[in-house]
């Protein structure tokens, strides 16, 4: 898939710092297709996703470059950050390296970044001026186009604080779209880690009460698209830098699963109308398609069908 010269570069062990994965970039960046398989209406909200990213690896800046190959075709307001944000060391320079450095061309162009906590990231995290959460490990985001709500969580400590902050959050909404996001998923086929039961078991009761329409969370380090579950649809979008091959054990669950390589996705909402594209490191489109807000019908169809 790769240019030999990318294996030799990898093995060229007395490169360090910033430069090892800004030149892995350069040689190693699969031909980009940049097929989109989305309407991008001028006038819907665009969207992207991605998750467990923070390596600061080129897998990391690979991805990078491809969100802003894209954005000059189908140009986004936003990217949700679902948690596993920074791994390792977390000083200034690793803030630099592992999300100012692969994202730069996005934030050079204004794009915002809104970030989840994930389990790698400390708390003080979201006094982080470019992950956008203003001092708050949970809180609403109106999105500028479309009527359209986010509910950012902590699934790290669920506590009733936070519970009872969302059941008043959720039922004082008049959004159409209610979109939830955060690290831990309540649906997942993976085998290092897989559906958090018990978090579900305070969630989910929520999200069916208050009619949330699109759950999004990372944490396994794969893709997958669930099985729509009491009528709110589910997607896993853990692999934006960490990878785990081979970890998707497929049940009734998985409607499409992808763990052969890092991954974000693309969204677009269009009145009652959700499009999504997932797309590779290597550029190529793992699933597609459309769904139909909840409230008036469950279903999925097009390419990803």
């Amino acid at each position: 898939m790769y240019p030999l010269s990318c294996l030799r570069l990898r093995s060229l062990k007395q490169l360090g710092g910033l430069l090892v994965p800004v030149l892995l970039v350069l040689l190693c960046l699969p031909v980009l297709g940049q097929e989109l398989a989305l309407p991008a209406k001028p006038d819907s909200l665009h969207f992207a996703v991605i998750g467990d990213s923070g390596t600061g690896q080129s897998a990391q800046y690979q991805v990078g470059e491809l969100l802003a190959a894209y954005n000059t075709k189908f140009r986004y307001d936003l990217v949700l950050m679902l948690g596993d944000n920074i791994y390792g060391s977390k000083n200034p320079q690793d803030y630099r390296a592992k999300f100012e450095l692969p994202y730069k061309k996005l934030l050079d162009a204004g794009v915002k970044f809104y970030a989840a906590l994930g389990n790698h990231d400390p708390r003080d995290q979201v006094s982080y001026k470019l992950f956008n959460m203003g001092g708050e490990r949970y809180h609403t985001l109106k999105a500028p186009k479309e009527d359209v709500r986010f509910f950012v969580l902590d699934s790290n400590y669920m506590d009733q604080v936070q519970l009872g902050w969302l059941d008043k959050e959720l039922a004082s909404s008049k959004s159409k779209w209610k979109i939830c996001y955060f690290h831990h998923p309540l649906y997942s086929s993976g085998g290092r880690h897989g559906s958090d039961i018990e978090l579900r078991k305070v969630l989910e009761p929520l999200f069916v009460k208050h009619g949330v329409s699109l759950v999004l969370s990372g944490h396994d380090h794969f893709y997958e698209r669930v099985k729509p579950q009491k009528g709110i649809y589910y997607f896993v979008c853990g692999a934006a830098g960490q990878l785990a091959p081979g970890d998707i054990k497929r049940s009734d669950l998985t409607i499409k699963g992808f763990d052969r390589d890092n991954h974000f996705m693309l969204m677009e909402i269009d009145g009652d109308n959700l499009y999504f594209q997932t797309i590779s490191r290597a550029g190529k489109t793992v699933d597609s398609g459309m769904l139909l807000r909840p409230a008036i019908k469950p279903e999925v169809t097009g390419a990803g069908k």
